[in-house]
């Protein structure tokens, strides 16, 4: 009696010719939909080994639609900025990088279609119409997109996903105390201390506004900062905690400090208790493009480079302070930052410092050396 044949293995999917002369491959899915593949390949074999590619991912749980990318980028990264539950600021600038810098490039295409040579294209396009700066935080947020569309199984990959292109460079080093003083005298007596406190304080714009009359302690020479009010693109402030959960902080200031102080809360603050410290000529809350008018000229003024901002004295005050060696953590204090990562930015390596760090080391020496020339003398004369 004859032995049964084998029972052949179910063939996975289907292969068809067509009047093309050229080969389609089709398939259903896990889904129980029927997919068929993006392409027609020239011979037979070459459909039935896409087709055994496609069984094997499926096989091995990695299958996904091949139609899931197919949604409009425009449409989903507007939807991630709404559902991260950020604040009105990050909502801000977000907002800001996507309609100028991000959606006139991706935002008619579909997630798929958002591929790693265009991603390429466009940033190196960016970095022709815009600063380094701009073009590294357009290109984090455009990662961190597409990564959650990863997560969301729209995208087997992440086509922003260079570290290197993500990151900024490191600002150079800042200017000298005496270009601080100078710019403050030009900014005149009412935006006097703002300009000092950015610089010596390394308080942020959006602290600054909140400060009030009893923020300051005179004895103590000393600011508590317990909130923040950031001006929004619209205009709008939005009065709330400061950036960091570390921003909550009391900062001493330097004695020489104390005189302006007393002179700008006699002079300019408002006279109620809770009275804001600084105000505009007519009495109200400082605006940013009232401020930013003085600012343009008083730096030009004294000779300052154009793309010097009132966010840069800040750096220049984490730098002096860093410079004085003191210890990370007291840093991060003073700055109300919560991550060291932060801290380490404002730690330049100058050439005084290299100098400084040069003449320790010589004294070292030198007295290492004098105490062993002394320990001989003993010797010789025992």
């Amino acid at each position: 009696m004859a032995g049964r044949k084998p029972q052949r293995r179910r063939e996975f999917g289907t292969v068809r010719k067509l009047a093309s002369c050229r080969w389609q491959a089709r398939y259903i899915g896990p889904d129980g939909e029927r997919y068929t593949a993006p392409e027609t390949f020239e011979t037979k074999s070459d459909a039935q080994d896409w087709l055994n590619l496609v069984r094997a991912d499926i096989e091995r749980n990695v299958w996904r639609d091949p139609d899931a990318g197919a949604v409009n980028f425009e449409k989903y990264a507007l939807r991630w900025t709404e559902e991260r539950g950020l604040a009105p600021t990050t909502v801000d600038r977000y907002d800001g990088l996507l309609r100028l810098h991000i959606l006139p490039t991706f935002g008619g295409k579909n997630l798929d279609e958002v591929t790693p040579p265009s991603v390429r294209t466009w940033r190196a396009e960016r970095l022709k119409a815009t600063g380094a700066t701009t073009v590294a935080k357009s290109y984090r947020l455009l990662k961190a997109i597409l990564q959650t569309a990863v997560d969301d199984d729209l995208l087997t990959n992440n086509r922003a996903a260079s570290r290197a292109q993500a990151r900024r460079r490191p600002t150079s080093a800042p200017p000298l105390p005496s270009s601080r003083s100078y710019l403050a005298d030009a900014m005149g007596p009412r935006w006097r201390l703002m300009v000092l406190l950015g610089a010596f304080a390394s308080l942020r714009p959006e602290e600054l506004a909140e400060l009030r009359r009893h923020s300051v302690d005179l004895d103590e020479c000393s600011l508590r900062v317990t909130h923040a009010s950031p001006e929004l693109t619209n205009g709008r402030r939005v009065t709330g905690d400061p950036k960091t959960r570390a921003g909550k902080r009391t900062v001493y200031l330097p004695d020489f400090m104390a005189p302006e102080l007393r002179r700008h809360l006699q002079w300019f603050a408002e006279k109620e208790r809770d009275g804001l410290l600084f105000v505009g000529e007519k009495g109200a809350p400082f605006r940013r493009s009232t401020f930013g008018r003085k600012w343009r000229k008083a730096r030009t003024k004294v000779g300052m480079p154009d793309n010097f901002r009132f966010y840069d004295l800040r750096h220049t005050g984490n730098t002096l302070a860093a410079d004085t060696g003191a210890k990370l953590k007291d840093l991060m204090v003073r700055a109300g930052q919560s991550s060291e990562r932060a801290q380490l930015i404002y730690q330049h390596s100058t050439v005084k410092h290299q100098r400084r760090l040069a003449q320790g080391i010589d004294a070292e020496v030198r007295a290492q050396l004098h105490e062993a020339a002394g320990d001989r003398h003993s010797v010789r004369e025992a």
